[in-house]
């Protein structure tokens, strides 16, 4: 056996096991053009360890410096610091992102089942009403609505307790009892006590997902990917209140028990999907569980993933001693009363009053089937919905929300003038129906995708799920609120006057997030997590 060395001139040393040491042997290379500068000297050791072994017999020795040794990807020299700022995401951006992209995917099932059954009454009601006896009763057609978005806020209020419990991954396999179970009771109702026990379990369903998906997605995403794989929540709400508009053109209102079944569906796949799906790991990195969230970090993110994990525990109020806060200092927390700011002000822009009036609107545009305005409508909010995604990772969030309510409130005050002033009267239909596709289409591109996004990134890990369960109340008390209150306010104030009122209100939310949000685009959440401390 004889092993190779190579000496500091270039020649070889060759250890023989008869002479028992080192000799020099001289190696004749293959006659090769000039170089115009030496190679540069290899390490004293290959990238094993070894050098390679020859046979004394071969004519010609091949130099070590000519083998070509495998690229590897070097990893990063250090994790990224609570808070640091020089945290960079462009190590992470070469990184295929396709099993994040399935995790958001299969997630969004439940957006899905979020948005088909906010839509799947709009057609169906007056022959589920006659069929199963309370036709002609308005206020118990109206409990068939308001009880969904009863067990929504039911739903949003306990989400926390869960998600902080069994995980983000383990609370939306749970949440797919309530979103199965209630689309089968509504399917196989025979009273209208069925029907209202359906709709009070979906929505509890629906109030679990509406906080849940954004939650997840945002501790699952990457930072240069985050706000785009956010706004996909929205897009498939979006989807799925379309797709339900889309089924009551397709199917006769007598078919409505199918609806219902086809409502199961998505929540069916996102049981199935999740078996496939990693739990969120930085909610196993803060309950304790680090090898659990270096595995999901490195199955999500790819190798340097687990690095993107800091080394220590994120900041938050309580968080030193162990203990949660209460709810006073809970609700006391700039994060958390941002949050809820921020979806009491996109409820009280306007945009239950657009959907409601869209019907008419169109009518008076000679569109005749509501069923039909509903979709076009949809249609709008979809494309909205899809430029905000490909904008919230470039022009950033607060950018998006300022100018999504200002082109919201000029939107209003057009079709606030477009009824009061006489002089417009020949024109009010095409000022209203310009003005309702302005006015969605503006709330699609900010007011609608990023407050999901913005909510669930400037609140520290150890209140992230309380502060989206707040933030989702209060979105579902002020929809109730409205769906309450805009009826009596038109009959009183007149139409022209409360859309001056939504105008209003937009302006002060504009207003609003130039003051007091924190822009989050390309920043890792605990970077922004020691911003939102200061």
């Amino acid at each position: 056996m004889y092993a190779l060395g190579r000496t500091q001139h270039g020649s070889f040393q060759v250890w023989s096991p008869r002479s028992g040491g080192l000799r020099s042997a001289a190696v004749r290379p293959k006659r090769v053009s000039p170089r115009p500068s030496p190679r540069p000297s290899l390490p004293s050791t290959a990238a094993d360890g070894h050098w390679p072994v020859r046979s004394p017999m071969a004519e010609t020795i091949k130099p070590a410096s000519r083998l070509s040794l495998p690229q590897r990807r070097q990893p990063l020299a250090q994790p990224p610091k609570v808070g640091s700022r020089s945290f960079d995401p462009t190590p992470y951006a070469a990184t295929s992102y396709a099993n994040v992209q399935f995790a958001v995917f299969v997630a969004c099932m439940g957006a899905l089942c979020f948005g088909y059954h906010l839509g799947v009454l709009n057609g169906p009601l007056p022959a589920i009403a006659a069929e199963l006896g309370f036709a002609g009763q308005p206020v118990l057609e109206g409990m068939v609505v308001s009880t969904c978005l009863a067990g929504a806020a039911v739903g949003s209020l306990t989400g926390a307790k869960l998600a902080q419990r069994f995980g983000r991954k383990g609370t939306l396999l749970l949440d797919v009892i309530p979103l199965f179970l209630g689309a089968f009771l509504c399917a196989t109702a025979s009273s209208f006590n069925w029907l209202i026990a359906g709709r009070v379990v979906v929505g509890i369903g629906i109030g679990l997902a509406s906080g849940l998906v954004p939650l997840f997605i945002s501790e699952v995403a990457p930072p240069e990917i985050r706000g785009q794989m956010g706004s996909l929540n929205q897009l498939t709400i979006c989807f799925g209140i379309l797709g339900a508009l889309l089924v009551n053109v397709i199917l006769p209102p007598a078919s409505w028990r199918i609806m219902f079944w086809i409502a199961t569906l998505p929540a069916l796949f996102l049981a199935f999907g999740l078996l496939f799906v990693p739990e969120s790991p930085r909610w196993l990195f803060g309950s304790g569980q680090t090898n659990e969230a270096q595995l999901a970090a490195a199955r999500l993110w790819g190798p340097d993933g687990p690095l993107m994990l800091s080394d220590g525990r994120p900041s938050a109020p309580g968080s030193a001693s162990g203990k949660k806060p209460g709810l006073f200092t809970l609700l006391t927390t700039k994060s958390v009363l941002i949050s809820c700011f921020i979806f009491a002000f996109q409820q009280f822009a306007g945009i239950n009053a657009i959907i409601y009036f869209s019907s008419s609107v169109f009518a008076q545009a000679g569109v005749k089937s509501g069923a039909l305005a509903s979709a076009g409508v949809g249609a709008i909010n979809v494309f909205g919905t899809l430029v905000a995604g490909q904008l919230v990772d470039r022009a950033g969030r607060k950018q998006l929300l300022l100018v999504s309510f200002l082109g919201m409130a000029a939107a209003m005050m057009c079709m606030s003038a477009g009824l009061a002033l006489p002089q417009l009267a020949s024109i009010s239909g095409a000022i209203a129906l310009v003005g309702t596709l302005a006015y969605v289409l503006m709330f699609a591109v900010g007011v609608g995708p990023v407050p999901g996004i913005l909510v669930s990134e400037i609140n520290a890990a150890a209140i992230r799920g309380s502060a989206v369960s707040f933030a989702m109340v209060t979105h579902w008390v002020c929809n109730f609120a409205i769906g309450q209150l805009f009826l009596p306010a038109t009959n009183q104030f007149g139409v022209s006057t409360v859309y001056l009122g939504f105008a209003a209100v937009c302006i002060l939310a504009a207003l609003f997030v130039q003051t007091a949000v924190l822009e989050t685009k390309g920043k890792s959440l605990e970077e922004i997590e020691a911003l939102m401390a200061r």
